[in-house]
């Protein structure tokens, strides 16, 4: 049970920092959305574009529900 507890709370930590870096940053959210669609597709080659822009969208709606 530590060990789930220790991941969680990793796992959190890293949204939260993850979250506070997109807000903090110094560039345009169009610019931050460009470039994390990108990133993913890098690193999953095998996402179809409409699963990448799906994952960017969520991730700028999470984004702005936690700045509320």
């Amino acid at each position: 049970m530590k060990t789930l507890n220790l991941v969680v709370a990793a796992l959190g930590g890293a949204l939260v920092g993850a979250a506070a870096a997109l807000l903090l940053a110094p560039q345009s959210g169009d610019k931050t959305r460009e470039d994390i669609a990108d990133f993913i597709k890098e690193r999953c080659p095998r996402l179809k574009k409409s699963k990448v822009d799906q994952l960017a969208a969520q991730l700028e709606a999470d984004i702005k529900d936690a700045v509320k």
